[in-house]
């Protein structure tokens, strides 16, 4: 069974840049391997082995991030009205007579310093589908907290 990861245009794009500098980077990389593997005797050659093991992060790196492209399902925003990924949504925490925003990302995308919350996320899935003025009940580890839905954009 093929599991495909849920994205929007720009996290997808975000992975592609991410590839594209990673690729840029590694014939410097290279480059360092081979002067340090030149110094001599491999076994006590701190350098080479350094080289060689961010070398290999490296190409690790490139790899996952060319499964995630491989596996990526691009989910394009529906002018509904309703809460979704690639959405914009400002929330009204109970507890708080604040307001945040948020923008309801792929699972990969997340990150909530930069306002952005994974659909499958407690609060991404309490909200999912919800209409502007809904109040939902987030289910979250450290317990259960209501939140209203203020604005989808």
């Amino acid at each position: 069974m093929v599991y495909f990861q849920k994205m929007t245009p720009e996290g997808y794009r975000q992975i592609e840049d991410e590839i594209a500098k990673l690729k840029k980077d590694r014939p410097r990389r290279i480059k360092i391997l081979q002067a340090a593997r030149a110094l001599g005797d491999l076994s006590e050659n701190t350098e080479y082995t350094e080289a060689k093991r961010d070398l290999g992060h490296l190409q690790s790196r490139l790899r996952y991030l060319g499964k995630q492209l491989k596996y990526a399902e691009i989910v394009e925003t529906k002018d509904d009205g309703k809460v979704n990924l690639g959405k914009t949504v400002v929330l009204k925490f109970d507890d708080d007579d604040e307001t945040e925003e948020y923008k309801v990302v792929g699972r990969m995308e997340a990150d909530l310093a930069a306002g952005k919350v994974s659909f499958d996320s407690p609060l991404g899935q309490a909200i999912m589908k919800k209409e502007a003025g809904t109040t939902v009940t987030v289910a979250a580890p450290a317990g259960e907290y209501q939140v209203t839905i203020v604005e989808v954009k």
